[in-house]
């Protein structure tokens, strides 16, 4: 018995310069209560494979083969028919709850909607149900969070919100597309267990749609990897991350951050053993931040950001700074930038305070910083070609230079992130995601910055385009000699990257460190905590470290 059967899919979208095959011959389903993991880089079709069993592929795709939704035939029924299919018999939960959500709407009322659509109900009963459904995810006070709007809810309660409404009317089927992404660890595993207990409790088949080996190693029954349009492997999860039989199955795995668990035995920790550099000796000052607090709002409904935080970044070294979401991380990687002014404490830049430097001075200041955003897209203007996106921070601090060397100064920093120069033609949209990254990283070198700010510069990048981002700031910092200050929720990462971590919680400084020292040994009962939550690509051992956490019960 199948929630979900597909057979020998092939998708083709017309485009204005022919026809692409995205998706080819594809062969794969979904057993009530199991959970299949969709697996595979940016454009191997896995995200056209969902939206292809939910109907909503664009007018544009050419659909051939069978896909079958709880015994109900997707390929080629009617939209009248597709619109009863979908939020009754198959759910979808989508990576960005921002945009899933309408911010102008209340989410109570949002659910209500989702209910009455699929449900002759009256408002009171549908109403009702949005409440129970709320507290089924895990929100807290349900009655009052049913009233408020999407953007008076974190990041972990806004998909709770997705979440909710996709399972509304208890379905088959539930599609997941890179539920946890942008998440921190805390939040993503209470996550995974709802969506495992939901599976667990109602036998509902999940199609999870992933780049994360950790997430799929923790939650999945079985993997299918998809390269270039086709299923390459398929098999148990264990089976498949422990023995993969392709090649491409092999280089994807070898290209997962692993965060190390504990130390060899008998062995020094040793900033070397998982590949992070050593830390810089006696490095120069490039950032500093003294006893800086910052609040935001008035009266009873300030809220305390930042208290009396702590910390220096040295020139040639990486520090990562870690935390759960609203930890205080991104906003004291602002106060560092100049872009929030704090409310008590200093901020040292390269020596100047901050506070006290105005003007063109402090202009010249901020020139020396370079700074990378989570998502390309959103800071890449799209109206601009790559060449006048990197020539931008030229302009705004007015550069004395030719058109002819700016255009030399582009190429040059294009090729240091290893891109190719015919590339800055091109507008941002005809990028990949990690060519995007990279051209930001390129907007970010080009006026040799002392100071980089990463703030969760790879965490929507497949895993080996994730790789390929971090090998290069990496070379080019042990090249140019910049400090870098690397906001991330992802600890694997930050172990494999960075020489000093500082963990926060809660606007201050939980504990700091040498990196390999801070995540093998850490002293506090919330870092253990976090580095805890981290899955690891290994079912057998994830499967162990759960049991030891009292989790076997849910798995």
């Amino acid at each position: 018995m199948t929630v979900l059967e597909i057979e020998d899919l092939g998708v083709t979208f017309s485009t204005d310069t022919g026809e692409v095959a995205a998706v080819r011959d594809v062969s794969l389903f979904v057993r009530p209560g199991e959970t299949l993991a969709l697996v595979g880089e940016s454009g191997s079709g896995k995200s056209t494979v969902a939206l292809a069993a939910m109907g909503l592929l664009p007018v544009s795709a050419r659909v051939s083969g069978r896909i079958s939704v709880d015994g109900t035939q997707v390929v080629g029924a009617g939209e009248a028919e597709l619109a009863g299919l979908r939020g009754r018999t198959v759910s979808m939960v989508f990576q960005e709850p921002a945009t899933a959500l309408d911010p102008l709407t209340r989410v109570g009322a949002q659910i209500a909607e989702v209910v009455r659509n699929h449900r002759p109900v009256s408002r009171a009963e549908a109403a009702r149900a949005a409440v129970e459904l709320l507290r089924r995810v895990g929100i807290p006070e349900p009655e009052r969070r049913a009233s408020a709007f999407p953007f008076q809810l974190s990041g972990g309660q806004r998909q709770r919100v997705v979440i909710a409404m996709a399972i509304a009317n208890s379905p088959a089927l539930l599609i997941a597309d890179e539920p946890t992404t942008a998440l921190d660890v805390t939040v993503q595993a209470e996550i995974l267990d709802l969506l495992r207990a939901l599976a667990a409790d109602s036998g509902t088949g999940v199609l999870l749609v992933t780049h994360n080996m950790g997430v799929v190693a923790d939650f999945a029954d079985r993997v299918a990897v998809m390269l270039e349009g086709r299923v390459v492997e398929t098999g148990p999860v264990e089976e498949v991350l422990l023995r993969p039989s392709h090649e491409y199955t092999r280089r994807l795995l070898a290209a997962v951050p692993r965060l190390a668990v504990s130390e060899p035995e008998g062995a020094e920790v040793r900033a070397k053993d998982t590949g992070a550099q050593a830390e810089p000796a006696g490095g120069a000052t490039v950032v500093e931040l003294r006893d800086v607090s910052v609040r935001f709002g008035r009266g009873r409904r300030t809220v305390t950001a930042l208290g009396d935080v702590s910390l220096t970044v040295r020139a040639g070294e990486t520090v990562g700074l870690v935390g759960e979401s609203g930890s205080g991380k991104s906003t004291a990687a602002r106060v560092a930038l100049g872009l929030v002014r704090p409310d008590r404490g200093s901020v040292a830049l390269f020596g100047s305070d901050l506070a006290r430097t105005r003007g063109r001075a402090r202009r010249s200041l901020l020139s020396g910083v370079g700074v990378v955003l989570q998502d390309p897209v959103a800071s890449l203007d799209a109206r601009m070609s790559v060449a006048e996106c990197v020539a931008e921070p030229l302009r705004v601090h007015r550069r004395r230079m030719s058109a002819g060397e700016r255009r030399a100064r582009v190429a040059e920093v294009l090729e240091l992130v290893r891109l190719p120069r015919e590339l800055a033609a091109r507008g941002p949209r005809e990028l990949s995601g990690g060519q995007r990254q990279r051209v930001s990283l390129a907007r970010a070198l080009v006026l040799e910055p002392r100071l980089l700010v990463a703030d969760e510069p790879t965490s929507a990048l497949d895993v080996s385009v994730q790789r390929t981002v971090l090998e290069v700031i990496t070379e080019l910092q042990a090249e140019l000699g910049f400090a870098c200050l690397f906001v991330s929720h992802d600890l694997a990462v930050v172990q494999e990257f960075a020489q000093r971590v500082v963990v926060m919680r809660s606007g201050s400084v939980e504990e700091e460190g040498p990196t390999m020292t801070t995540l093998l040994r850490p002293r506090t009962e919330y870092t253990r905590r976090l580095i805890a939550a981290v899955p690891v690509p290994d079912p057998v051992l994830q499967r162990r470290r759960r049991a030891s956490l009292g989790l076997e019960a849910t798995a």
